[in-house]
């Protein structure tokens, strides 16, 4: 294998406090994945690449909060005007809160763009590159083909959500698409979601590799 790194994004899906130990909607392990990213954005960087970030970005009345919806808790799922099986979570990632800044061991220094997602109140948005709706456009598509971009590797939280979504949504634009396997981590629910969405991106054609191996094929 080998990744031309001036044809090459890396995509860090979300790695934000509220996802990370500690955190209103924390998953296992979440600040693990800054390591590898910051190897991997940082090697790009050096080598003509580019690195962008996603943030989720919510208003204190999403739709996506459980404590919006009477009655409603926490893993909970419910059909919206937009979305039909929108799940419920609790409140997180809202904007200019401190859960909604990037984990303090990222390295934002390479990110040369960051997408807000979910500042819509009635439309979540799990795919860096669609909202949930799957019409509206983020516009980091349009972005990548500015770059004359061929390969997106993602990494980030959570392997099951943002980052399924958007690596499946990347590969259906038809970039050549990898997952940092060391780097993303995942919410698993429901129970069997982690492995259910490992499955489904490697039947799409999506690629895994370590951070090291990715390292050594960049050029």
């Amino acid at each position: 294998m080998k990744i031309n790194a001036a044809k090459t994004l890396l995509i860090i899906v979300d790695v934000q406090n509220d996802f990370c130990p500690g955190g209103a909607l924390a998953v296992n392990d979440g600040g693990a994945v800054t390591a590898p990213i910051n190897a991997l954005s940082s090697a790009l960087s050096q080598k003509g690449g580019r690195a962008a970030a996603t943030q989720d970005w919510h208003p204190g009345d999403h739709v996506s909060f459980a404590s919006r919806h009477s009655g409603k808790k926490s893993g909970d799922i419910i059909d919206t005007p937009f979305v039909k099986g929108q799940v419920l979570w609790p409140d997180h990632c809202v904007q200019g809160t401190n859960g909604a800044g990037f984990h303090p061991e990222l390295d934002t220094t390479p990110v040369s763009v960051v997408i807000r997602k979910g500042f819509n109140k009635d439309i979540d948005s799990y795919s860096a590159f669609f909202e949930n709706d799957r019409q509206t456009k983020t516009g980091l598509e349009g972005y990548l083909r500015s770059l004359s971009i061929e390969t997106v590797i993602l990494g980030g939280i959570a392997t099951d959500y943002c980052v399924f979504f958007s690596a499946m949504d990347c590969k259906k634009l038809g970039f050549e698409t990898i997952i940092a396997s060391d780097a993303v981590r995942g919410v698993g629910f429901p129970e069997g979601s982690v492995e259910k969405a490992i499955a489904e991106m490697k039947s799409a054609g999506i690629e895994f590799y370590t951070t090291s191996e990715i390292l050594e094929a960049l050029y």
